[in-house]
């Protein structure tokens, strides 16, 4: 469903300009800088209207948080949350993720989340899916090795291409489940998309993927 265009957006834009990051690729291997320490950085690609990366951010003080949406009449709503919450540990880009090498070094990005993603359900549309080949071998650049992706949908066929992908590209998956909210995961926080599925009563697929690194030793034999 096309998302309304919001009253005013521009000028509410101007008023989250302090913790939006207009020109990323400066910031390269200086994001310490942005934030005014060496907390761990985790990104979230995708955050819609912004309700998980609040609540990442108000559980973990002590990590500091980019999230990155494309959409203004979305990420918008997404900056107000975190303006009104007072919080100080996030910022935000409008960004491809196909940028994140020009904009992160190697290891830069401790964590990825990747929340209910567009499934791009067509064939053809494989390689736009955040968790194709395409995606993954970027996500490489800027993690370390050890360092994780964690997904989760609602589409079962995005999860099982997901899965397959994953191990594909040398990644380990680990607390696999294909009922998030029946497995007993503490600390799961809620996306607004999410919370239409758990009143359905409809399955959250999940997964933590880590990059080993077994690809890039292959390479180099």
């Amino acid at each position: 469903m096309r998302m309304r265009k919001k009253k005013n957006c521009e000028a509410r834009m101007e008023r989250c300009s302090d913790i939006r990051i207009s020109e990323p690729e400066t910031h390269k291997g200086k994001w310490h800088e942005v934030f005014g320490n060496d907390n761990p950085i985790h990104i979230e690609i995708g955050c819609g209207k912004g309700s998980f990366i609040r609540g990442m951010a108000q559980m973990y003080p002590n990590i500091n948080f980019i999230a990155v949406e494309k959409v203004p009449d979305v990420i918008v709503m997404a900056m107000e949350k975190v303006k009104a919450a007072e919080l100080t540990n996030v910022v935000f880009m409008d960004i491809d993720a196909e940028r994140l090498p020009d904009i992160f070094e190697k290891g830069e990005i401790k964590r990825i989340y990747l929340n209910f993603s567009d499934p791009w359900k067509k064939s053809r549309q494989a390689k736009r899916r955040l968790t194709h080949k395409v995606f993954l071998d970027r996500y490489k650049q800027v993690l370390n090795n050890g360092d994780y992706i964690w997904f989760k949908t609602d589409n079962m066929k995005l999860f099982e291409f997901s899965l397959n992908s994953f191990a594909q590209e040398g990644y380990k998956m680990e607390n696999i489940t294909l009922d998030l909210h029946a497995s007993g995961f503490e600390g799961n926080v809620v996306t607004e998309y999410e919370q239409r599925f758990i009143d359905l009563g409809q399955p959250i697929y999940r997964v933590e993927a880590v990059y080993l690194g077994w690809t890039d030793e292959r390479q180099a034999e």
